[in-house]
């Protein structure tokens, strides 16, 4: 039986491996004997790199975007499509549905009214762009009697195109899990396939017999808005009609979709600052770190994939805290960190997640 074909094998590799076998004759470079083998060697160094590129297109933990989205059709899966963000406008005067506004070179148009000036806006443009701008609006448009408009909440946010390996990591998970109507991941698969939700957990029986209650993180990996479970809701299961099976829920579960809650992490640093730096200096930067720790912590709430029941909570680390601080320029060390007045890392809730509270330096 013939030795499988190592497709690593380089040029050099196959040089001296059909050299080695002429132990009397003339090998210089210069030779006939080497420029054959050197041709013949390239040719086959060449079509080794061609297969080895050509096996990799087609398996998933290798492929290319394009190949890794035909390999997972075959699934019945596709990259989540970008999505636009959703705001909330306040005006002095209630605006037509359909005007539109600018504001940081973006398109908003008025979808719906949501209260007396209150409208929700649509970004014209898809993709997380669309939550990065809160303030003031210009009308496209003239409107008589407008002298306030302005951007004040984001309230489903948009989304980009799903990343390549955010799509292949869940064509991999598809395996682990078969998605079944009305199970576990038909719910996850489907609810977080919803426009502005960044993932759910669902609980059997949450509310009693027959109930299922889900808990949803936006996109952003921070707590939703209530528009946000509202259209979640209306999706799944609508209030008006629960238990009936005209949203994505089967008929016959009464599901109830909630948000994860936020807890407020107070920090009290004990920072020895490098010569010439004060708190003043460095306080902007701590604040990122700490807002970029917790929103790992967020992202680690919304993708874990074991049973809900199993959940433990969140713990945020003293010891996390302080190392990512040790690396802010002006800090030369830090010790003795408290957390809401203690000494001990804390464990959250398994239905929250940690944003910032008061951070003291």
């Amino acid at each position: 039986m013939a030795e499988p074909i190592n497709l690593d094998t380089t040029y050099e590799d196959l040089m001296a491996q059909k050299l080695a076998k002429f132990s009397e004759m003339d090998k210089r470079e210069t030779s006939p004997l080497y420029i054959a083998t050197a041709a013949n060697s390239a040719e086959t160094a060449q079509m080794l790199a061609t297969i080895k590129n050509n096996i990799d297109l087609v398996f998933a933990d290798t492929a290319p975007r394009e190949y890794l989205i035909r390999r997972a059709a075959e699934r019945g899966l596709s990259p989540h499509p970008a999505t636009k963000a959703r705001l909330k406008g306040e005006f002095n005067i209630d605006v037509p549905i359909g005007s539109r506004f600018s504001g940081d070179d973006l398109n908003y148009v008025v979808v719906e009214k949501i209260g007396s000036g209150e409208f929700i806006l649509e970004c014209e443009t898809a993709g997380n762009v669309g939550n990065l701008y809160l303030g003031n609006l210009i009308p496209i448009d003239y409107i008589d009697g407008l002298t306030h408009a302005e951007l004040t909440e984001v309230l489903i946010p948009g989304e980009d195109e799903e990343d390549t390996e955010a799509f292949r990591t869940r064509y991999f998970n598809s395996f682990k899990s078969v998605v079944f109507g009305g199970n576990r991941a038909d719910y996850k698969e489907r609810v977080g396939a919803l426009n502005g939700v960044g993932g759910v957990r669902v609980y059997r029986a949450k509310y009693g017999p027959g109930t299922v209650g889900l808990t949803i993180i936006d996109s952003q990996y921070n707590k939703p808005s209530q528009a946000l479970i509202d259209t979640v809701q209306e999706a799944v299961d609508p209030l008006s009609m629960q238990g009936e099976g005209v949203g994505i829920a089967p008929i016959d579960h009464i599901v109830t979709v909630s948000a994860v809650e936020e807890t407020p992490i107070d920090i009290t640093l004990n920072i020895t600052y490098q010569d010439g730096w004060t708190w003043a200096d460095i306080q902007d930067d701590v604040y990122r770190v700490i807002d970029e720790y917790f929103k790992e912590l967020a992202k680690e709430w919304a993708q874990a994939q074991t049973y809900e029941e199993d959940y433990t909570g969140l713990v945020v680390r003293i010891s996390q805290i302080e190392i990512r601080l040790l690396g802010v320029d002006g800090v030369l060390d830090i010790a003795n960190t408290q957390l809401n007045g203690g000494t001990s890392n804390i464990e959250l809730d398994k239905e929250t997640i940690p944003v910032r509270g008061v951070v003291n330096g």
